[in-house]
């Protein structure tokens, strides 16, 4: 067909849309196209020696994407190798050449056209961006050395690379980022915006990598250390066998079994608890599973299942410990002992919280402390100087 052969105007360029991939300037790129739309227009490219624009679909579910459906910033990209796979699927690796936008869509080919504007790089460079392509350059290396399997050749490419511009392209491909960050990066124009976004994502990056490979390295740390603990433990038992002491782990299940039933817990709890005991002494001490069992055990016998014994409510004796510990205040104590009155008479209402306010030194502290002593209960001071975020 006529329209199939003709060749584009100038200015208007074959368009691969792609459903999952962003094309930067100056990056390879394997893509693999299957629609007929865009097989149509690899085969133009390759046949007129011409490039293609390479934009993302806004969604990939779209078969036949029309000018809503794509986003309006593209790449122009050479393609250096192509073949057809057995499956009629192209597979083609291109070389990304300048970034362009959308001005409309031209009807009238088998494939997607459209006119475009290119868009250029700036050929001054100001000193900001100067500035910025240094630090983006020492951050792609650092990230680099970072990430696993990166060959070498890469990274004397990122180091080779002296245009700031070209640089924030080849780190833009280069970082793990969410597909819709990386077209806003290839839709910033201005370069020292540019460069600041990439040198922000991979700032956060870079952190992101330094706290796994501090995660792995503590793990590993904790590998070994149970490994050490586990052949500490085999040693200890051959020694035992060797001094008839093996019969010591028996006795000390035995107290854990004589805990749990003094330990005072609820039904479900203690059933749970005795099942756990035992598992624990179905396995052997060398079990990974042994050391952490018997700790959990441990741990529920600590507990404080059984409520402390509340005891009554004495008013002349807290009257008295008011009295004894303090000289005035009498309206805070007459206030104090009117609080204890009504949780004498009403021990299961809720009462209010007591609030002491005022300067340091003038008593807060000690009346707390007379009352926790005329009701017989522990005193616990809980400083929260500087604290400013209640969930703290």
């Amino acid at each position: 067909m006529e329209s199939e052969t003709r060749k584009l105007p100038e200015g208007i360029v074959a368009i691969v849309p792609m459903r999952n991939v962003v094309l930067f300037p100056g990056v390879l790129l394997p893509i693999s196209v299957g629609r007929a739309k865009s097989v149509a227009a690899v085969q133009y490219a390759l046949q007129n020696k011409v490039p293609l624009g390479i934009v993302m679909q806004r969604d990939a579910r779209v078969d036949d994407p029309g000018r809503d459906d794509l986003h309006p910033v593209g790449t122009l990209a050479n393609i250096v190798h192509h073949v057809v796979a057995g499956d009629g699927l192209h597979h083609a690796v291109c070389q990304g050449v300048a970034r362009f936008r959308i001005e409309e869509l031209v009807e009238g080919y088998p494939f997607v056209a459209a006119r475009i504007e290119r868009i250029e790089e700036p050929t001054e460079l100001s000193p900001e961006a100067e500035a910025l392509g240094v630090q983006l350059q020492a951050k792609a290396q650092e990230i680099l050395s970072l990430l696993p399997g990166v060959p070498a050749e890469f990274a004397q490419v990122v180091q080779a690379t002296r245009a700031p511009g070209q640089l924030a392209d080849l780190a833009a491909s280069l970082i793990d980022a969410e597909l819709p960050e990386k077209q806003a990066l290839l839709e910033t124009v201005a370069l020292e915006e540019r460069l600041r976004k990439v040198l922000e994502i991979l700032t956060r990056r870079i952190q992101v990598l330094r706290l796994s490979q501090e995660i792995g390295a503590r793990t590993k740390e904790e590998l070994d250390d149970r490994q050490r603990k586990f052949l500490l433990r085999e040693q200890l038992k051959t020694i035992q066998k060797e001094l008839g002491e093996e019969g010591e782990g028996e006795e000390d299940l035995a107290q854990l079994e004589e805990a749990i039933a003094k330990a005072g817990m609820p039904p479900e709890a203690e059933a749970q608890a005795r099942k756990e005991l035992r598992r624990l002494k179905s396995m052997g001490s060398q079990s990974a599973e042994y050391s952490m069992l018997r700790t959990w055990l441990e741990w529920m016998t600590e507990l404080p299942w059984k409520l402390p014994e509340e005891k009554p409510i004495d008013l002349a004796a807290a009257r008295a410990v008011l009295e004894a510990d303090h000289f005035g205040l009498e309206r805070v104590k007459q206030r104090i002992v009117e609080f204890l009155a009504v949780q004498k008479l009403n021990p299961q209402g809720r009462a209010p919280i007591l609030c002491f306010v005022g300067p340091p030194g003038v008593g807060k502290t000690s009346l707390g402390q007379s009352i926790a002593r005329a009701l017989g209960r522990a005193f616990v001071r809980v400083s929260l100087g500087g604290v400013h975020d209640e969930a703290e």
